[in-house]
């Protein structure tokens, strides 16, 4: 009795063939030079501890006045934003007419533990943001924030309003009491203090295993069986999935202060949308935010799930607020074929409108 209906012969066959293309998989990735990100040219301009503030090649004649500079988290690295010449949300932005700056948070050392998110906020953003606003002889310039680094975006215009003059935040938590947040759940009852009391700056490798976690199945097995099923016999989709392995797996140590503050004053204690967070003593309060905002969110994040981003359309002070709704996940995002050709041009086109509050 075969109450599962497995045909046996077709089984060994599935079995074999799947040993075949493994075998042929293995001689193809011993003849692959190491995969290589971030292709657009940039030089860095500013350099702060283990910081780096680049400035990508424009790539029209005239690009729009005021520039955006782009604040990534400090969990990966933002080449996310420009993984490879044909999924690159960075160069849309540039051929749209966008002039960049981007923060690269570099990577922790032993030194860093006592970094605080006032540090990175009010310290490291803040003198980036005035190096931008110097080089080009304004006062104010436009930000977008991703995911963690919209969390740090937001803090910072709640800070200083008169220095931000469009903000765009991307998959970007604001409500981390969400009945779907995965990433709550499992650190509400984390004891952060002997966390980081034990091991100063958290490895980046623990993070990266909690994030796996928390769609195991997908992340951890089911992609290397489709690789060895769909592309491990075509160069160029092993390639995009060398790539993206090469991504998922640098990520950096954390400031431990930084990372414990994080914890408990965000996902334990939900302060950001309560109006309870203080940096330098000061109240952080979104309702401060007036410049025109840009949201957008996706609808199958499993990350920041679309409630928490939403949430920020009740807690801000502008009168131009925008929602935009990506039907996908959280990378897809930033390096999915449908994204790169919207996104981005939806980005510039809101950049270059005209002033909606005059």
């Amino acid at each position: 009795m075969n109450p599962l209906q497995i045909d046996s012969q077709q089984a060994v066959q599935e079995l074999l063939d799947f040993s075949r293309r493994l075998a042929e998989g293995v001689d193809i990735l011993g003849g692959i030079d190491p995969v290589e990100v971030a292709p657009l040219p940039r030089e860095a301009v500013y350099r702060e501890d283990r910081l780096t503030l680049y400035h990508y090649t424009p790539r029209v004649a005239k690009p729009h006045p005021i520039p955006l500079m782009v604040v990534y988290s400090l969990v990966n690295r933002p080449y996310m934003l420009d993984l490879q010449e044909e999924r690159s949300l960075l160069r849309r932005l540039l051929e749209g007419g966008i002039d960049i700056y981007l923060i690269d948070w570099g990577y922790p050392e032993a030194s860093d533990r006592f970094l605080t998110l006032e540090d990175y906020i009010d310290g490291y953003l803040h003198r980036c943001l005035e190096e931008v606003c110097h080089h080009h002889g304004i006062q104010a310039i436009n930000l977008m924030g991703v995911c963690q680094g919209g969390v740090f975006s937001l803090c910072y215009t709640a800070l200083h309003t008169r220095q931000v003059e469009r903000l765009v935040t991307m998959v970007t938590p604001v409500d981390f009491h969400t009945p779907d947040n995965l990433l709550t759940h499992l650190t509400r009852h984390l004891d952060t203090d002997l966390l980081v009391d034990t091991l100063g700056n958290l490895p980046g490798e623990l993070l990266n295993f909690t994030f796996l976690s928390l769609n195991p199945f997908r992340l951890a097995g089911q992609k290397y069986i489709d690789l060895v099923v769909d592309n491990l016999d075509d160069k160029t989709n092993l390639l995009n999935f060398l790539r993206m392995e090469k991504w998922i797996f640098d990520s950096p140590d954390q400031a431990g202060e930084a990372f414990r503050q994080f914890v408990k004053e965000f996902f334990q204690n939900n302060r950001l949308i309560q109006g309870e967070l203080r940096l330098g003593g000061r109240r952080v309060e979104l309702g401060r935010i007036e410049c025109p905002l840009l949201n957008i969110y996706a609808t199958q994040d499993h990350l920041v799930p679309p409630a928490a981003a939403r949430a920020l359309a009740y807690h801000h002070g502008s009168r131009h607020y925008r929602e935009l709704a990506f039907q996908g996940g959280h990378i897809g995002l930033y390096v999915s074929q449908r994204a790169q050709h919207w996104i981005p041009a939806a980005i510039a086109g809101w950049l270059r409108e005209e002033d909606e509050s005059g």
